[in-house]
């Protein structure tokens, strides 16, 4: 019989403890928790994982094997699951060639229209596609930028050519090219640039009429500085190697492209015209004002395409992104946006009984806009969906059939069904989210003073309107605002103009070798820890050496390729994939195995392997509340504001002079509790002498900041400009004012 209800016995994924749930169907259920508690493994690993392996498994082999792979969950039973729809946080991918229109299939509708009743008639839609030859740009080849030497970067003035004044790989002295310039007779070796004259110096970089004018004819084959970078750098085939690479990114900079002028098309598709504007103008509209052109387009004929094309526009209104246009790069949008863009396609679905499944979808958000993204969580409900969603924001706590908190604590201390209920009886529960829903930060009554400051000085970038701001150095300023306001872009002139370290969310590693163990460094000090102890070498203690399971290879798996189906890893049936050989195993650190140390948390770890080296390395991951992390664990499983984290953790042990550093949301996965932990990492970077400049709607965190710059008024175009800039006691008339000022009424 057809139950109305998702029924989950003995999950184990993870650090789930045997936890057993009924879930309504049709309802909007949200997931609490501390960070680290298991409310995605039980709602990500565990339900969605086992939705999507049994749709999976409907498919033939052949199919089943191009698909997204799903590991299927430990559980003793889970019913009452239909097809899932997993819309998460990690950032949309592609590349240069990738836009907020191809993404989401605008763009494609778009070149239809003009391909059939622009003005003049160009050709069909690949005509328009900046990704066709029939199309492209072929300066640009429809990237819309092009690459050009960076010359400022070429050269260091105070210094001579015998010195090193120039500073591309080859043309110091002692160096390939060295001798084209220092021995030619035309340029003085000796003598520090800066005290030769501006022709001598064009001379030197640009060759050509500039060395011809100097009097002192160089070599008929003379090749200035910036032509032979170009010939041999810039002019090469495209399979470069990776020290080409990192030399190009050095000494180059993106440009618009001369010719398209970023529309990355040709002439003819760049002239064609609908309603009078041309697909570029069309591409730099902001999505809300495309959205009001679009339907003036009467002609029966495409009706159906403008009909699909305004649908799509509106959507991304609704969710809250009429500020973009279809032209922006996916590579620049932020988690939060990338999650709402995600989600646009399902908008107009006329699906039902499917599962959705979020992950923070109010990340990105400040609290005026996380309105509209709770009406599209019911509007996915009321369409007779089940949509689960892992949020710590209280207003979407608020909207939310049935609350289920997981806890009570991170790893080992959580795994366990803490709550279930309404918001109103969780408000009254003895849980941790509660007690932190009931908890209220004050403003930071006496900012600390600042040591100076630095200047972000005529900020045009996106839409940035001249935007000239001091930022005051060895505090903590937060920039504020609502989504689109020119937040994300004042930080990139902040990272551009000034030299700074940025800490942002993508992923530590996107290897599943990579763990905490080889992330600090520790797997070597943690050998010679065993061979210490037990007076035998170290070589022994290492997975890849003469102590691995010779069967596996130290891997703990075996894995056997199965032709068209999917490769099947099995566990090693000689060391139980433990890795190492039995002999290794029998070696002993209070208790502890060489392949136990992979279970223990970071917090167990500090504890009880007693050497400095270890401690050290591992002592700032406890700090910035990561101490649940086990040290086998691939930093690939890790959310992005654990990544982030991490990253910190790692500032922190490896910073020395006083540095600048920018984040991005560092509140992103952080239960309510955990922000103290976070506010406390943040002092400490700051009074270790450094400035920090943090992207944050959290308004905890912007409480607790010692000066505060708020952006808006609006998104888009109707932003850029700097509201308030000075304590936040001091902040009034804006949109974040009126959230303080809403929060301290609740």
């Amino acid at each position: 019989m057809y139950q109305r209800k998702i029924e989950i016995r003995g999950a184990r994924t993870n650090n789930l403890r045997s936890l057993d749930l009924v879930l309504p169907r049709g309802q909007l259920v949200v997931f609490v928790g501390v960070s680290g508690s298991g409310k995605s493994s039980l709602v990500f690993d565990t339900i969605a994982a086992e939705a999507g392996y049994q749709l999976n498994e409907t498919f033939p082999p052949f199919v089943r094997n191009r698909l997204p792979k799903w590991a299927r969950p430990e559980a003793s039973q889970i019913d009452g699951l239909s097809p899932v729809v997993v819309i998460d946080q990690r950032r949309i991918g592609g590349n240069a060639r990738s836009t907020v229109g191809t993404v989401t299939d605008a763009w494609t509708y778009l070149r239809l229209l003009f391909s059939r009743v622009s003005t003049p008639y160009v050709g069909e839609s690949n005509h328009f596609s900046f990704n066709d030859p029939a199309g492209m740009c072929r300066t640009c080849s429809g990237l819309g930028e092009v690459v050009v030497s960076a010359v400022d970067r070429f050269l260091d003035l105070d210094r001579s050519l015998k010195d090193g004044a120039i500073l591309l790989p080859g043309f110091g002295n002692g160096g390939y090219w060295y001798a084209q310039y220092a021995d030619i007779g035309t340029f003085d070796p000796d003598t520090p640039l800066r005290d030769w004259t501006q022709a001598e110096r064009d001379a030197l970089l640009f060759g050509g009429e500039h060395a011809a004018r100097l009097g002192r004819r160089p070599p008929k084959d003379y090749e200035g500085v910036v032509e032979r970078f170009e010939r041999i750098y810039l002019r090469t085939p495209d399979n470069l190697s990776d020290r080409k690479q990192e030399v190009i990114a050095r000494f180059t900079r993106s440009t618009v492209c001369p010719d398209c002028h970023g529309d990355r098309l040709n002439e003819a598709s760049r002239t064609a015209t609908v309603l009078g504007h041309t697909i570029g103008e069309m591409a730099r509209m902001e999505i809300a004002e495309l959205a009001a052109l679009v339907p003036r387009v009467s002609e029966p004929a495409v009706a159906p395409v403008v009909a699909a094309l305004t649908a799509r526009l509106d959507a991304l209104v609704t969710i809250g992104l009429g500020y973009l246009h279809l032209g922006r790069a996916t590579t620049t949008l932020s988690g939060g946006e990338s999650q709402r863009v995600k989600t646009v396609k399902h908008l107009g679905s006329s699906l039902v009984e499917m599962i959705y499944v979020f992950d923070e979808p109010t990340v990105g958000l400040h609290p005026q806009d996380v309105a509209a993204m709770t009406t599209l969580l019911q509007r996915l409900r009321d369409k007779g969906n089940t949509v689960l969603v892992v949020e710590h924001d209280p207003a979407v706590m608020a909207i939310a059939d049935q609350i289920v908190e997981i806890g009570p604590d991170a790893g080992d201390g959580g795994g366990r069904l803490v709550f279930q209920g309404t918001f109103a009886e969780l408000r009254r529960a003895d849980t941790p989210t509660a007690t932190a829903l009931a908890r209220q930060r004050p403003v930071k009554e006496r900012p600390r003073t600042p040591r100076g400051a630095v200047t972000i000085a005529a900020a045009t970038r996106n839409n940035l309107k001249n935007v000239t701001v001091d930022i005051p150095t060895g505090v903590m300023t937060v920039f504020t605002g609502v989504a689109g306001s020119g937040k994300s872009s004042l930080a990139a002139e902040l990272v551009a103009q000034h030299d700074a370290v940025v800490i942002d969310q993508r992923p530590v590693s996107t290897n599943r070798r990579s763990t905490p163990i080889t992330y600090t460094g520790i797997a070597a000090p943690i050998r010679r820890l065993f061979a210490r102890h037990n007076g035998v070498p170290a070589g022994l203690f290492s997975a890849n050496s003469e102590g691995a399971c010779p069967d596996c290879k130290g891997l703990g798996v075996i894995y056997t390729d199965l032709a068209f189906m999917e490769g099947q890893e099995t566990v090693c049936d000689t060391c139980q994939g433990r890795r190492f050989t039995r002999e290794v195993l029998r070696y002993r650190v209070d208790g502890l195995s060489i392949a136990d140390v992979d279970d223990l948390t970071i917090a167990e770890a500090v504890r009880r392997l007693a050497d400095p080296a270890i401690t050290r390395a591992l002592r700032h991951l406890e700090e910035v509340g990561l101490g649940y992390l086990r040290l086998g664990q691939p930093l690939s499983t890790l959310s992005g504001g654990e990544c982030q984290r991490v990253k910190i953790a790692k500032e922190l042990r490896d910073a020395t002079g006083p540095t600048l550093y920018v984040l991005d949301e560092p509140t992103t996965g952080l239960h309510l509790r955990d922000i103290d932990t976070l506010l406390n990492v943040l002092d400490n970077l700051v009074a270790h002498g450094h400035t920090v400049v943090v992207i944050e709607h959290n308004l905890d965190v912007i409480r607790r900041a010692d000066w505060l710059v708020d952006l808006g008024p609006g998104p888009g175009r109707h932003g850029g400009q700097i509201l308030y800039q000075g304590p936040v006691a001091g902040l009034t008339g804006t949109a974040t004012a009126r959230a303080l000022r809403d929060a301290a009424v609740r």
